[in-house]
């Protein structure tokens, strides 16, 4: 889950689904060498070439704020199909993270990335409700926290953000993305579908093969959110920044342990909250930590501010925050916390149903149970004062994310992940294997958060379970 500078996630997330659960209809006599059929962007509105990407075709799908009815109002979602109807293995829905990122911009780079893919597929993209060009614009909380999960905000920035969305704040959760999805299925006339997830992208195609698994062959989960939703207090990513924090020293052969003397300086400093993003993004950069040109020497801060220098270190994390460069139509950080803090399942207040006034007591009492071993070389204090913590315990009362059909999915699933990986840290990627009977999980050493693109070892697997092990 988490930022750009993700290479196609966000946060990036990106996920992909293909369908061998019995697609329902006849099937015509041009689609039978295709799995699902072909998508057919006739049926978007305001259609055009799209403008970055050749023999692609944009256009707009409209589906209801709330489909309930009660709450008025519509949204226009972009959707980007490729021309190639006679891909002989169908259509391939690729799903960008955060959440927050759109999904059409970012065609160019997502198809320079699983290019390898575009002669058999038929690849869809669509701007998920509340990204893109209709993304939501909470100004205040955009320019304190970007596109970082980790950045806490202000109770002001988050009380401006949930005043912007009002009743609308409801409906931004992953069950009405679920939705959508499926209406942009039904439109394009897919019978069933590949579907490739990144970070954020591979919860949402977890949440779609749970609800529809009978239009859903095949998925890829690349940096893997579990199905029950990112863990509120992320002791796994603050626990595995030590053997993240090790390797890179051992390849780099620093002379000292980056491990303790990142425990000396968060607890002399108030910087844990500030490091621990900085690792996290640095880990998505350069898995190795390598430093320049690439990013902070992350390394030498530590080891300098454990010395007794810590002013480039502030400095160096003082850098990456905010986010006065981060466009909305690049990243929305209202429609993030909208979102997210609807998907926790184990936020030690309950759901986000839970009045306000409530939380901050019950989280307290959580991080006072943490074992400072299950967070270390971070602080208990580090896990509660993180974003995902803190800015889900502030904000507004809305209705959690509604659980999905089926506690297992059934079809096909690859799960690749970086055992440097501090975003989806490996042990969620673990733990939604052990959950997934048909699922084969990929490890990628020296890897971090979004592989497809990045490795060769993790595009071999892609490689092999949509072409070679997938038959056609």
């Amino acid at each position: 889950m988490k930022r750009l500078p993700l290479p196609i996630a966000a946060g990036v997330v990106v996920l992909a689904l293909l369908g061998t659960m019995g697609a329902a209809g006849p099937v015509h006599p041009a689609d039978r060498r295709r799995p699902g059929g072909a998508a057919d962007p006739a049926g978007l509105s305001d259609t055009a070439p799209c403008p970055d990407a050749d023999r692609f075709t944009c256009g707009y799908l409209s589906v209801p704020l709330d489909r309930s009815g009660r709450v008025p109002g519509t949204l226009r979602l972009r959707a980007a199909v490729a021309g190639n109807r006679d891909a002989h293995r169908g259509v391939l829905m690729f799903l960008t993270g955060g959440p927050g990122q759109p999904g059409v911009s970012l065609l160019p780079r997502i198809t320079a990335r699983i290019a390898y893919l575009l002669q058999d597929y038929q690849l869809v993209m669509v701007d998920q409700r509340g990204t893109g060009e209709a993304a939501v614009d909470c100004p205040a909380l955009q320019l304190e926290v970007g596109s970082s999960d980790v950045t806490p905000a202000s109770s002001s920035a988050l009380d401006e953000c949930a005043d912007v969305l009002g009743k609308t704040r409801n409906f931004y959760t992953t069950a009405d993305t679920v939705a959508d999805l499926d209406a942009l299925r039904q439109t394009l006339g897919v019978r069933a579908w590949t579907m490739d997830g990144v970070s954020y992208g591979t919860f949402v195609a977890e949440h779609y093969g749970l609800t529809y698994p009978q239009h859903v062959t095949r998925m890829v989960l690349d940096s893997v959110v579990p199905q029950d939703g990112p863990r509120t207090l992320y002791a796994d990513g603050l626990a595995r920044s030590a053997y993240v924090l090790r390797q890179a020293c051992q390849e780099q052969s620093c002379g000292f342990d980056p491990a303790a003397d990142l425990a000396q300086v968060v607890r002399s400093t108030e910087l844990g909250v500030g490091l621990y993003d900085l690792i996290v993004i640095g880990s998505i950069v350069d898995p190795k930590l390598a430093g320049p040109p690439a990013y902070f020497p992350v390394l030498s801060l530590i080891h300098q501010a454990a010395l007794g220098d810590v002013e480039p270190l502030a400095q160096a994390v003082a850098a990456i925050q905010g986010g006065a460069d981060t466009p909305i139509q690049q990243y929305s950080a209202g429609l993030h916390i909208a979102t997210v803090c609807a998907d926790l399942t184990d936020a030690p207040w309950g759901d986000s149903a839970t009045p306000v006034g409530q939380r901050a007591g019950e989280l307290a009492a959580a991080v006072a149970g943490l074992s400072e071993q299950s967070v270390w070389p971070f602080t208990r204090q580090t896990a509660g004062g993180q974003g995902l913590a803190h800015n889900c315990a502030a904000w507004a009362v809305s209705r959690p994310n509604p659980s999905p059909r089926l506690p297992r999915l059934t079809m096909p699933v690859l799960l690749i992940a970086g055992d440097r990986d501090l975003s989806t840290p490996l042990p969620w990627a673990r733990e939604q294997a052990a959950r997934t009977p048909r699922g084969r999980l990929v490890v990628i050493a020296g890897m971090g958060h979004s592989i497809q693109g990045r490795d060769a070892a993790g595009d071999a697997a892609v490689r092999a379970f949509l072409l070679t092990d997938c038959p056609a």
